[in-house]
């Protein structure tokens, strides 16, 4: 389920839902877009890409490329160590394999810190050294503190790293600067709540608050600082008002759910749930249930139950696109994949400007084998407005066509080997050849 249901989690602070479903292909967590069109729900059935190698577990393949005769796979990562090698790990090597830690591995690699992905200014994906990142965002303000927009980047930043002490002085000079937004007061509230400053987190998420009276997010984190304090009946108190300020929050009906559960029990949390969705205004909203199916669908014993309320999402709004999102990845998981096509392909248009619902459907047709629909898919989806998507359709189509190209050379390498003439036998000794 999203970040910002859990309280123990960093939280969310750009007001989006996420839901945080399974991923078709049997990835965990938020069903949100990548950088650069990557897939975010994984293969519908499958682990990962079908265009690559399917894994379970924590394993990794090592191998030089010559272990792909029929090309690297879609969802290989290929590693090139950027740094000469120490005499002493060349010695140690040589005695055989060595376990190192994380951080020699990245320090091999030549990165400084965990190596992390961004984008260049052309859209693509690389990887940087965290460190090597944050040094980079800190220059980058410095050259002109007044930009506080190169200052929110090095706090998101932070924030998403857990450099939380270093985030709370970025984003307080962004307050103190008098342009701050009410996203600025949130993210700094967000930060002080996870470094236990509770008073400190109360007063400023108020202060969110009332710079933006239409957005949850500052209720559903002053709950969290009600939580903290122990105090179950302000925690409430603000969670409902998160309900009423944006009834289609899935976050706010996740909190719900979850604080009525520690409560008392599953049974009351779904029908509290249940209780407080069965008004008037509520008739088109999906969001309560989308949030039930959530707590439900990481566990393959809970995944029917999973199925059965997003199903029920889908009944109160089929035109929702991350209650659409949600059936179908649990539909992938399942290894459903009609039943995958068959509820996303009346909503083709919607995946124009999603990437999530293009991923999930394209991956059920190419492992369906339908090439000729996903084929007309890319082509159509190539012609997005939405960057995202455009990228997707690109990056796929590269996939598809090696896919195609590897096909073709195993039909051509079996019919050669099926048409070669079989070896003539000698004849008998003393016998003429024939």
């Amino acid at each position: 389920m999203d970040a910002s249901t859990n309280r123990n989690e960093v939280p969310k602070t750009n007001g989006q839902s996420a839901a945080g479903p399974t991923g078709a292909g049997g990835g965990t967590g938020p069903a949100q877009g990548h950088p650069g069109g990557a897939s975010p729900t994984g293969g519908a059935g499958g682990n990962g890409s079908p265009l690559g190698v399917s894994l379970s577990g924590g394993a990794a393949i090592v191998a030089p490329v010559s272990a792909f005769p029929n090309g690297v796979p879609g969802n290989a990562l290929i590693v090139l160590p950027l740094t000469q090698p120490s005499d002493d790990l060349r010695n140690k090597l040589n005695e055989g394999p060595l376990v190192v830690t994380q951080e020699q591995m990245w320090k091999l690699l030549g990165f400084n810190g965990p190596a992390v992905q961004v984008q260049d200014d052309q859209g693509r994906p690389i990887a940087i050294g965290l460190e090597d990142l944050l040094t980079g965002l800190e220059k980058h303000w410095d050259q002109q503190p007044d930009d506080l927009n190169r200052a929110r980047i090095l706090a998101q930043e932070l924030m998403k790293y857990e450099r939380f002490a270093r985030a709370e002085q970025v984003l307080g000079r962004i307050v103190a600067s008098g342009s701050a937004v009410g996203d600025d007061w949130l993210a700094l509230g967000v930060t002080q709540l996870r470094l236990q400053k509770l008073d400190k987190a109360e007063g400023t998420l108020k202060g969110a608050q009332n710079l933006m009276p239409e957005n949850p997010y500052p209720s559903l984190h002053l709950a969290k600082v009600a939580h903290e304090r122990g105090n179950a009946a302000e925690e409430r108190e603000h969670v409902m008002r998160a309900i009423s300020i944006d009834r289609r929050c899935v976050d706010a009906w996740a909190y719900l759910f979850q604080y009525t559960r520690d409560q008392s029990d599953e049974d009351k949390a779904i029908a509290a749930i249940e209780k407080e969705a069965s008004s008037p205004a509520d008739v088109k909203n999906a969001a309560p249930f989308i949030a039930i199916q959530g707590f439900f669908a990481a566990q393959e014993q809970t995944r029917d139950k999973a199925i059965v309320w997003a199903k029920k999402a889908v009944e109160r709004n089929g035109d929702d696109p991350l209650a659409l999102l949600v059936l179908s990845a649990l539909y992938g998981q399942k290894g459903d994949l009609k039943a995958v096509i068959e509820l996303l392909q009346p909503h083709e248009p919607k995946m124009m400007r999603d990437v999530r619902l293009a991923n999930n459907y394209f991956e059920a047709l190419f492992q369906d084998r339908q090439i000729d629909k996903v084929t007309k898919l890319l082509n159509a989806l190539a012609a997005s407005p939405d960057r995202q998507v455009k990228q997707f359709a690109i990056e796929r189509s590269k996939g598809v066509a090696q896919f195609l190209q590897q096909q073709q050379q195993q039909l051509l390498a079996a019919s050669a080997a099926a048409n070669k003439p079989a070896p003539v036998p000698n004849a008998p000794g003393g016998g003429r050849r024939n």
